[in-house]
């Protein structure tokens, strides 16, 4: 007999086939023949055998008829996560890598973002960059915009539209010498800091939330560094900057902080260093600042494409973990040229492989490992990870659905393959054209409604 449906109860959608994640306890967890469902919020209703099918038909009253079966070569994977990205550096990514850091920033960054005044240049940029990253199968993004207020109110607006998971920053930097229109005064950036706070908190945005965001410590006086750590804890915000990235801005740090023994000490000394905190690079970082990382629940995003790009440094992933510090991904666009997690995962790959070619004993990444600091780990590392990161019942279903064998893809499958083979495939050789659709918070955002580009 038909089953008959009730709008007013069930799930919005429901998936049966193979499921790819990370848990607390494994790197990489296959559920071959599972069925998901998402409730009409977006949440996880359940995950079960693909057998008890017809039993969670009826009590979640859908149709077996709504299932969407997966095909051999299809698989759903928790959405990727950004920790560390550059919006407003989108419209150079790709080129200007021939300097390091604090020449580059000079020469290329704070021209372009100074440039961000100008709304209908933001809108632009913008759009293409959250679009982009969408399509790459970013679900979550921690955003760097400008000085600019409402410019990054308009980041939030983007993002939101466009249904992206985000944090979104106001940057605030008042030193600058090498381009003196491209800065604030100490008593600008707090108050705009905190209207761009207070504004896009009052938009009520499901999934957009601000993020304290002082650049890093050469360009903020302890004045300015005093107010925003105030900020952040009178606001329980989240709070992203730079640390330790090369050599020469860690000299510097210590000339203007003389002090303080160590960079991390800077940020500690003025409130920045929280368990919401997340800081990108780290490629210097001592082991006893990465303990004091582990005592304050801090983060670090791991950037390596703009860590090699820049000719930076390269992080020990493997010690940072050892001591039990939250460690995610983050692509850094423009430092970092690829817009993809995707390429954070080679990348991070790689680097650990050329620390292993310095030093015999170091204990290379695995790619089951590297996949989990861009999904669950990404999550951990942003303070998300109770809303998202992996599938389990009552979270958020931020996800994408992968066909490794689309037409006109970047790889070839000669035969039936096991789930964890697709899926080291994809890491590997995969990009945007594998990614078929991605979901957040249950809101299927990818392919767009609209076509703009």
């Amino acid at each position: 007999m038909e089953q008959t449906k009730d709008t007013t109860v069930g799930v919005a959608h429901v998936f049966r086939g193979a499921f790819v994640h990370s848990t607390l306890e494994a790197p990489l967890e296959i559920l071959d023949d599972t069925v998901l469902g998402v409730d009409k919020k977006g949440k996880i209703a359940f995950i079960e055998k693909g057998r008890d099918v017809k039993s969670l038909s009826a009590k979640w009253e859908f149709l077996l008829s709504d299932v969407r079966q997966l095909e051999p070569h299809e698989f759903i994977m928790p959405g990727l996560v950004d920790s560390h990205i550059h919006a407003s550096q989108y419209s150079y990514s790709g080129t200007a890598l021939d300097l390091p850091l604090l020449q580059w920033l000079n020469t290329y960054t704070f021209p372009v973002e100074s440039q961000f005044k100008d709304l209908k240049f933001a809108d632009k940029v913008y759009n293409k960059v959250v679009r982009r990253t969408l399509r790459n199968g970013t679900t979550t993004a921690c955003y760097f915009a400008t000085i600019h207020t409402d410019a990054s109110l308009l980041l939030g607006e983007i993002a939101d539209k466009l249904g992206q998971r985000a944090l979104v920053g106001k940057v605030c930097m008042d030193c600058n010498d090498a381009v003196a229109h491209y800065k604030e005064t100490t008593e600008d950036s707090s108050k705009e800091t905190k209207r761009f706070i207070q504004e896009l908190m009052e938009k009520k945005y499901p999934h957009v939330r601000p993020v304290v965001t002082p650049r890093f410590a050469i360009s903020c006086t302890s004045a300015l560094l005093h107010e925003l750590g105030d900020i952040a804890k009178n606001n329980n915000l989240h709070i992203q900057s730079h640390i330790s990235e090369n050599k020469e801005e860690c000299q510097v740090v210590q000339n203007l902080f003389k002090d303080l023994e160590t960079y991390t000490d800077v940020y500690r000394e003025h409130n920045l260093l929280t368990d919401k905190t997340v800081m990108a690079h780290g490629c210097y970082l001592t082991n006893r600042e990465l303990d004091d990382f582990h005592k304050a629940g801090a983060s670090i995003s791991h950037c390596p494409n703009s860590n090699i790009s820049l000719c930076s440094g390269m992080l020990d992933v493997r010690n940072a973990l050892n001591h039990q510090v939250k460690v995610g991904l983050g692509t850094d666009v423009g430092g970092g040229y690829s817009p993809s997690i995707l390429d954070a995962m080679r990348r991070a790959l790689m680097t650990s492989k050329a620390l292993k070619i310095q030093d015999p004993n170091h204990q290379t990444l695995t790619f089951e490992e590297v996949f989990r600091l861009a999904t669950l780990g990404g999550s951990q590392a942003l303070s998300l990870d109770s809303e998202t990161g992996n599938f389990e019942v009552g979270k958020d279903f931020d996800a994408l659905v992968v066909n490794v064998c689309v037409p006109d893809g970047p790889m070839d499958i000669c035969g039936p393959e096991p789930t964890k083979v697709l899926l080291e495939k994809f890491l590997n050789l995969g990009d945007d054209r594998n990614i078929c659709e991605v979901y957040v918070a249950g809101r299927r955002v990818v392919p767009f409604a609209d076509k703009a580009s």
